[in-house]
């Protein structure tokens, strides 16, 4: 293998890492801003964000310039505690994730963030996820997606890394892109922006590395194929939650697909009216959906770049929404619910306020029996993560976890957000990916 690389990175030189654009500059028009407001209220209101949920938060927000400088410095100092105070727990991806965030522009009270200490951190994460690999037929010790911020990070911030191992590892074909038996659009969209931060900077060396960049640039065009190719008919890629990072995957690479391929206002318009739907009442989701909508990349990230601050073209409310319970609906509701281990089954019905989540179902369940129903949940970017169910915990290197579903279909929303109706037949399965 390779000597690792220590790549180059100069202020001005990611100004070329944004590629032609076909959609160029695809976004919402400020006349149109109000159509964000529940986006960022909900990502400055919300209890979830806090902790490293506050990094996906504080990078979308600088990449759109929408903070004014008090409401920055205190998701800043958020971030920040959880780095210095909790960074033996974080995942690489996580790490990466608030390098971004701290990373994505310059304050002009700057003076605290180490980032060559952050970056080091982060290149040690990174290292053990691949001799995990190794240890684990080819498993990372999170995922993918992860693995992919990790490279995205140390490639904009002067880490070392293999370019070599990084054109290896994201191998379009590679089983960890797939869920399921499912390519995963956000995964692949992920693994894009990083291979095009790599290969750009790779194009920028005197010396160039063409065999790997061949390779790289033969991974973003498969990927990019295989997120058209999740395209649905009203325009989302994947599903809702992951056509935000698909769309900034599709901006950074306009060279390789054609123009009729993808129907960037069809795409808009429908990610419009889910916000109106409250698509988005999770602090990450309207995260990483709010970048691609303003016309910004994760590639946009400069530290040496001033933050904008505040532009005043959004109403911003700090004050919690009140949430009102229809006079008309009943206050109780019957849910159906199951535990599913291989060909063994346990059911119940049990009764939940209306407007319920799919978390409350599941306490409400464990209550009743805590040997057949008992679970164990962590709080993850995304909200509450089903751990394990019945003592039997999900395991990254062989590939299993807790499957949501409700009358059989999976749910692409998470436990702490999907909210039950009357007569749901809810299941939670024991599954591989």
């Amino acid at each position: 293998m390779r000597q690792s690389h220590q790549l180059p990175l100069l202020g001005l030189l990611l100004f070329s890492l944004i590629p032609r654009q076909l959609c160029e500059i695809f976004e919402v028009s400020k006349n149109n801003y109000t159509d964000l407001n529940p986006l960022i209220n909900t990502m400055i209101n919300s209890k979830y964000t806090k902790g490293i949920q506050a990094a996906n938060v504080l990078l979308s927000l600088r990449l759109g310039g929408i903070l004014n400088q008090c409401q920055e410095q205190q998701l800043v100092q958020q971030v920040n505690l959880t780095v210095y105070y909790k960074a033996s727990t974080l995942t690489s991806g996580q790490l990466a994730l608030a390098i971004l965030a701290l990373g994505a522009c310059k304050t002009p009270d700057e003076t605290s963030i180490r980032y060559p200490n952050l970056v080091k951190n982060l290149r040690n994460k990174f290292k053990a996820e691949i001799k995990n690999m190794g240890k684990h037929n080819g498993n990372p010790l999170t995922n993918y997606y992860q693995l992919s911020l990790d490279v995205l990070a140390l490639c904009l911030f002067r880490g070392k890394f293999s370019i070599t191992q990084v054109a290896k590892i994201f191998e379009p074909g590679n089983k960890n892109f797939y869920f399921q038996g499912q390519f995963s659009v956000d995964t692949g969209a992920m693994a894009v922006l990083a291979l095009t931060c790599v290969k750009n900077i790779t194009n920028g060396k005197k010396k160039t590395d063409v065999e790997n960049l061949n390779n790289i640039n033969n991974h973003i065009k498969s990927l990019i194929e295989k997120i058209l190719s999740q395209k649905k008919e009203n325009g989302l890629l994947g599903n809702i939650y992951s056509t935000g990072e698909a769309m900034q995957a599709l901006f950074v690479s306009s060279d390789y697909y054609n123009e009729s391929k993808w129907d960037c206002q069809q795409t808009l318009d429908t990610v419009i009216m889910e916000i109106h739907k409250g698509a988005f009442r999770i602090p990450t989701a309207a995260a990483q959906i709010l970048p691609a909508l303003m016309g910004k990349t994760y590639l946009n990230v400069n530290k040496d770049s001033p933050c904008v601050y505040g532009p005043g073209d959004f109403n911003i409310s700090t004050v919690e929404p009140i949430t009102v319970t229809p006079p008309l609906s009943p206050s109780q509701i019957q849910v159906n619910y199951s535990v599913v281990i291989i060909e063994e089954t346990h059911s119940t019905t049990v009764s939940v306020a209306n407007g319920s989540v799919f978390l409350d179902v599941m306490e409400a369940a464990q209550k009743e029996n805590a040997t057949l129903f008992g679970f164990t949940v962590e709080e993850r970017s995304w909200g509450p993560y089903i751990t394990s169910v019945q003592g039997l915990t999900a395991n990254n290197n062989n590939r299993t976890f807790w499957e949501l579903l409700n009358n059989g279909q999976p749910l692409d929303q998470g436990v702490g957000s999907y909210i039950v109706h009357e007569g749901d037949n809810l299941e939670v399965r024991w599954s591989t990916y």
